[in-house]
């Protein structure tokens, strides 16, 4: 089980979990759902990772992770993020 750094924040609709070591996304209707769908895509991509040589993962830039914090919004943001650590 690897350790990842994982930032969440609430959409208009939903909760979206971001893995800053490798851009996976995550959403669901709760911050945990949000986990868990992040958690389940990052074990799809760890065995994909095992088998398929080609296939590598990064992690995201910064340009990325500012458009994910200010997505949705042109006002300067008021909300609080969270950063959560997740095993997976």
């Amino acid at each position: 089980m690897d350790f990842y750094t994982v930032v969440l924040r609430k959409s208009s609709l939903y909760w979206v979990a971001l893995c800053l070591e490798n851009g996976i996304v995550g959403q669901g209707d709760t911050r945990d759902e949000a986990i868990k769908k992040l958690k389940e895509a990052i074990e799809s991509v760890q065995d994909i990772l095992k088998t398929d040589f080609d296939s590598q993962s990064t992690p995201i830039s910064i340009k990325e992770l500012h458009e994910f914090l200010t997505v949705e919004s042109e006002q300067p943001i008021t909300e609080a993020y969270e950063l959560r650590a997740v095993y997976a």
